[in-house]
């Protein structure tokens, strides 16, 4: 039997009777839903259906879809689940903005037959790795952005980069985000970074509140390994790795580079990105138009 894998990290009643449908809908076609289990546990589904808690068990049970069921961070903390997998992630957005997440509530029905037909655009979406420190104890994938700033200190840090072991710059400030193409429309953005399609082989090194106002961001090719090196007034600065969050010591250095594997993200074949950040952003929605 067909399998489709559902993901979400809410758990209220309108949450449990949209899901409780949407897993009918599937049933109706063949399609055996397997459960996220603390999502499963929380609604009392656990009893029934079949669960997963990570990617052992996504491996073992090869679920063709991987719905997640919320905002852009549901779809983002997919990732730890699916990795290299393959499982192509159909985002519904439950949540405000949804950049990633193409499918309303409602037009995910609408859909169903044309996502598990294959009739739908699949976009390739690349993936930050931290490769040093090894074994920090972290996950050290990221899909938007990894994000170097400063921690339970008011003054500004200063964050050395390197490219491929050449210098690049001191950067004053708060912090510095390196950015996907898929993340340039989150953190990056607010900070003054570009917005990049996602098919660009790029990542984007945005400063944080820079104080020297004439340093902007920079985009270069994603096949570089990237080098940061922080100096501040406490001992610990923060690394973000999209919502997750870990405290370093100054003195520890942080190396990343493009992942070997990228997420799969399924999208409807008439929907571009183009559009998209017209939607998103309200582009055009000026009187004048």
């Amino acid at each position: 039997m067909r399998k489709a894998a559902i993901y979400s990290q809410k758990s209220d009643l309108d949450t449990f009777l949209y899901l409780s449908k949407f897993v009918s809908e599937l049933e109706k076609r063949g399609i055996q839903a397997i459960l996220y289990e603390e999502m499963a546990t929380a609604m009392q589904f656990s009893k029934i259906f079949e669960t997963f808690t990570g990617k052992e068990d996504l491996e073992e049970k090869r679920p063709e879809w991987f719905f997640t069921f919320g905002g852009d961070g549901t779809i983002v903390n997919s990732l730890m689940f699916v990795q290299d997998l393959e499982i192509p992630v159909v985002g519904v957005n439950t949540g405000r903005l949804g950049f990633l997440s193409s499918f309303s509530k409602e037009e995910v029905f609408h859909n169903l037959d044309n996502i598990i037909k294959g009739e739908v655009h699949v976009s390739r979406r690349s993936v930050i790795e931290i490769i040093s420190p090894e074994n920090a104890g972290f996950f050290p994938y990221a899909l938007n952005d990894i994000t170097v700033s400063r921690k339970e200190t008011t003054a500004m840090i200063t964050v050395d980069s390197y490219i491929n072991d050449e210098f690049l710059n001191v950067f004053w400030g708060d912090g510095v985000i390196i950015s996907t193409p898929t993340g340039s429309t989150a953190y990056s953005l607010s900070c003054g970074g570009p917005i990049i399609t996602p098919n660009n082989n790029t990542f984007v090194i945005t400063p944080i509140a820079p104080h020297n106002l004439n340093v902007r961001p920079l985009i270069v090719n994603d096949d570089v390994e990237i080098r940061l090196k922080v100096e501040s007034r406490v001992p610990q600065y923060s690394l973000s790795l999209d919502s997750r969050l870990a405290h370093m010591e100054t003195e520890v250095e942080i190396t990343l580079r493009k992942a070997k594997f990228q997420i799969l993200l399924i999208h409807p074949k008439n929907l571009s990105f183009y559009e998209t950040i017209r939607q998103k952003l309200l582009w055009g929605k000026d009187k004048r138009n």
